[in-house]
């Protein structure tokens, strides 16, 4: 979330990208109403408990009847304000959670996909000289993935992967697992039944709700619910959750590895041919801590979109970085770059890679803060980046690298 002195002293700003971001600005202005009513019910109830403290101690050494008469009209009145400020400052709370990050300066202005702008494209997009197949008609023939059964038993968008392709996924994980190790990664496999308060400090919730499958309520543990989450950035971003960290400790790079799982609501009906968007898959993820320096954070952002583009590289995947505008980069975010690989099965890119600085817009409301070395306390900036979806990872290397007879060649260092 945003710092409440920050929303205060820069409404416009606020409000121009709560708009930019596609939401209602009116939110930011609820916010602020909210705000100056709880300030004003904090003072008040500060104010009686202080005169009702000095009214008892003048009472343990004179009980009159004025004093007794004043102390019990003070406690009435508290009582009457207490319950109102307790349900403004559930409003404030709730309104706090629905603003979201500020876009840097760079970051272009744009309603959805078509205002992203296009960084740089590396690699030569394959020709062939045979009808080439897309990655549902190759992982049939070569029976690869089973889509029918799929849906047959995981219903709309579920798929078996099976033979060589299940070698080939461990095979990408493995390799992209151990270059992000080799960079002083530190490798994680987090729990993805994670409490709402998880899906609360990456941002995820409330705007992404509906997209995640809740858990029935568990008896065990009455006071939380709990949901599955498509992302390891959402156990790892909790990870330090309410700690107080020391700046000789920063950075710190998780490198995640995890099953992810989404429900998709909000793309029911696009990309129904095949996995390219589906409700389960494998992920690994990158989540980097560092200092409350927005210059150091712009490094960061930097070094990791360089890992994902080598990554790629690597296997020979023609892709296009893209910087994404404000209304396509989410509400955590302050600027993202999506990488997208080369499909030739769509003619087109498709996305395989999110890197987006957060700056400290998740530590706030995970209340990760550091000690710098000043002795001041700063909440740390955080970063992430999805380094490799697995399904995405499999259409684009089946579809460029296929063969006349339906076979892949793989690139060398998968072999």
């Amino acid at each position: 979330m945003l710092d409440i002195q920050f929303i205060r002293d820069n409404t416009e700003l606020v409000k121009k990208a709560t708009k930019n971001k596609n939401h209602n600005p009116t939110v930011v202005d609820n916010l602020l109403v909210a705000d100056n009513k709880r300030r004003e019910l904090i003072q008040k109830v500060e104010t009686i408990r202080s005169e009702r403290n000095a009214l008892n101690e003048l009472l343990k050494k004179n009980r009159t009847d004025e004093l007794i008469e004043k102390s019990n009209k003070l406690k009435t009145t508290l009582q009457t304000l207490e319950p109102d400020l307790k349900q403004v400052e559930t409003t404030y709370a709730d309104l706090m959670l629905q603003i979201p990050n500020v876009p840097l300066y760079e970051v272009p202005v744009g309603k959805d996909e078509t205002g992203n702008v296009v960084v740089r494209e590396w690699g030569k997009k394959p020709t062939f000289k045979f009808k080439a197949l897309d990655h549902v008609e190759l992982g049939t023939k070569n029976h690869w993935l089973d889509l029918e059964r799929g849906s047959k038993v995981a219903g709309y968008r579920g798929y078996y992967l099976q033979g060589e392709a299940v070698l080939l996924q461990l095979r990408l994980m493995q390799y992209a697992l151990n270059k992000f190790i080799q960079n002083g990664y530190a490798p994680i496999i987090p729990p993805v039944v994670d409490n709402r308060q998880a899906f609360i400090n990456t941002g995820h919730f409330p705007w992404g709700e509906k997209e995640a499958y809740k858990l029935a309520e568990d008896e065990t543990d009455p006071q939380n619910d709990y949901f599955l989450a498509g992302t390891a950035e959402v156990p790892l971003v909790s990870y330090y959750a309410g700690e107080t960290l020391r700046e000789k400790d920063l950075p710190i790079k998780m490198v995640g590895y995890s099953p992810c799982f989404r429900r998709e609501i909000g793309n029911y009906g696009k990309d129904t041919r095949g996995f390219y968007r589906v409700h389960e898959f494998w992920k690994i993820e990158q989540v980097v801590i560092c200092k409350n320096d927005l210059e150091e954070s712009k490094a960061w952002h930097e070094k990791m979109l360089e890992l994902t583009e080598e990554l790629l590289q690597d296997f020979g995947i023609p892709y296009r970085v893209l910087l994404m505008c404000t209304g396509d980069m989410g509400e955590p975010q302050a600027k993202k770059y999506d990488i997208e690989a080369w499909m030739p099965g769509r003619n087109n890119y498709g996305e395989v890679a999110s890197d987006s600085i957060v700056t400290d817009f998740q530590s706030r409301r995970a209340n990760i803060r550091y000690q710098a070395e000043d002795g001041t306390m700063k909440y740390v900036h955080m970063l992430n980046n999805t380094v490799l979806p697995s399904t995405r990872f499999l259409i684009a290397l089946w579809e460029n690298f296929q063969q006349a007879d339906g076979s892949v060649k793989l690139p060398k260092v998968l072999q």
